[in-house]
């Protein structure tokens, strides 16, 4: 439930966050128009009024900057909001479950030589109670391994071993909750946008059996619009990606100490055991 509620909350940010990049962007161009409106009424009432002065400087034309977003939201909009909306929705859930999954990995993540040197300062100290407590205290996978040994501490070493390797391996399947759909999402976004692709070349052809003439507008401008959505799918796909592959490595390297955390903490309780 925790994990539905934390993606839920991302996904939202995500989305309106999206939504208020566009609205500021379109409020920002009627801004624009309405000034230039402005100033073209205000230069026309000015040049009625005086004389016109022949003026021998020539003025140099200063061509505007188009921001990024602007260029952003037209090449969205030129490539039809039907795919293109689809793709974004990829972008937007696949990076809400990469961030979730990223927050959870650094939650679970633990000093592996403090913890193990805090277990067995405090088992020799406390017994088994007090190490149990330290263990339910403190969170991440290890801890939690740690635990379900000590529970098993009485019914001997090999039940405690069987124990931690059980479930090591939910704490494993833990880790890796999630990363199947944003695979999922990473091969979904390219697709989407090949098929966006071929549907926009066949209407580009039905325009040019439309216009009974091979136009070079009429295909470059067909062709330019079908490969937008290629390209948008092609970067939502690299930006998943990238999160994917960071997630990937965060996990090996968490399952890696879990691995060497018990080897070592089967050799704390035999020392434990010999010693009591």
């Amino acid at each position: 439930m925790k994990k539905l509620f934390a993606f839920l909350t991302i996904t939202g940010l995500l989305t309106f966050g999206i939504s208020n990049v566009i609205v500021a962007q379109e409020d920002l161009d009627e801004n624009i128009s309405a000034t230039e409106q402005v100033n073209s009424t205000t230069q026309d009432s000015t040049l009625a009024a005086d004389p016109i002065e022949e003026t021998t400087d020539t003025e140099e034309v200063i061509p505007e900057e188009t921001s990024f977003h602007q260029v952003l939201k037209e090449k969205f909009i030129e490539g039809g909001a039907g795919f293109m909306g689809i793709v974004l929705l990829c972008l937007i859930f696949g990076l809400a479950l990469a961030i979730e999954r990223i927050i959870y990995l650094n939650l679970a993540t633990t000093n592996t030589k403090k913890f193990l040197d805090s277990v067995e300062e405090t088992l020799k100290s406390g017994g088994v109670n007090k190490a149990k407590e330290l263990c339910r205290d403190t969170r991440g996978p290890i801890a939690a391994i740690f635990f379900q040994g000590f529970d098993r501490y009485n019914e001997g070493i090999d039940n405690v071993e069987k124990s931690i390797v059980s479930y090591g391996s939910v704490q494993m399947g833990r880790l890796e909750s999630g990363l199947s759909w944003i695979s999922l999402f990473i091969a979904l976004a390219p697709m989407l946008g090949f098929m966006g692709t071929v549907i926009g070349m066949i209407s580009a052809f039905d325009a040019i059996e439309a216009a009974g003439d091979i136009s070079p507008t009429i295909v470059a401008g067909g062709i330019k619009v079908a490969l937008l959505t290629t390209v948008f799918g092609l970067i939502v796909a690299i930006i998943l990606q990238l999160f994917y592959n960071t997630i990937v490595a965060k996990v090996d390297k968490l399952v890696n100490d879990m691995e060497d955390a018990t080897i070592s903490f089967i050799d704390i309780i035999v020392d434990y055991k010999k010693s009591n």
